[in-house]
């Protein structure tokens, strides 16, 4: 069986393959149907399932955010699936704000990815049960006894904190360039690529209601 992480970067995805041997393989792709091919399951730091109004938020996500105090800001506010469809972060606010809730530029700049999961999601009904919506924060929580990683994935210490976690549980990478992509772009698909090892395995933890799911019935729940 081979599982993958993923993980999106400036020029598409970042794909951590792992084989039933525990080789890796890490590679940058353009679409995320790309990253599914030859895959048995795949784990995306991505919000799978959109609410229709912002409140009251997805579940999981309150959920995530107890349970990575000091880190809860790494969970971004999915926004409403109205909002979504929106083309500027003014009137995707300004939407937001209508029904409570701010949506902030940095979330908005993930639209165009969100948009490619719910289409490729909404297309195939075949990937709900392939393609699981994942945290890099909580799978390195998770790697580190439960406690958050505070350090930041972009300073030094960060970086290497989470790469000696990830080399302990089986994920071991000696950082060296990859084009279109960032280091933490990499240890996120490596992360998020455990987490799909674990549900493979039937030992992942997921985060809201096993039967959460959206108008159009994509699951809504984040697994690590």
């Amino acid at each position: 069986m081979v599982v993958g992480g993923a993980d999106g970067c400036r020029t598409g995805w970042v794909i951590c393959r792992r084989d039933a041997d525990g080789a890796l393989d890490i590679r940058v792709v353009k679409t995320l149907a790309e990253a599914c091919e030859g895959l048995a399951l795949l784990a995306v730091d991505m919000p799978i399932g959109f609410v229709d109004v912002p409140r009251p938020a997805r579940a999981c996500e309150v959920e995530a955010r107890r349970l990575l105090p000091g880190k809860a800001s790494s969970v971004f506010p999915t926004p409403c699936r109205p909002a979504l469809a929106c083309t500027t972060h003014a009137e995707a606010n300004a939407l937001s704000r209508t029904m409570g809730v701010g949506l902030n530029q940095q979330t908005f700049h993930l639209f165009p990815k969100m948009r490619e999961v719910d289409a490729l999601m909404r297309g195939n009904r075949n990937l709900h049960s392939i393609v699981y919506e994942a945290h890099p924060e909580l799978a390195f929580a998770r790697m580190n006894g439960g406690k958050p990683v505070l350090s930041k994935k972009r300073k030094p210490e960060g970086f290497a904190e989470r790469l000696k976690l990830l080399a302990k549980h089986g994920f071991k990478w000696k950082p060296v360039p990859l084009p279109g992509a960032a280091r933490d772009d990499v240890l996120d698909a490596l992360a998020v690529c455990r987490t799909a090892m674990l549900i493979a395995d039937g030992g992942a933890t997921r985060l809201g209601p096993a039967r959460a799911r959206d108008r159009y019935g994509l699951p809504m729940n984040i697994w690590f």
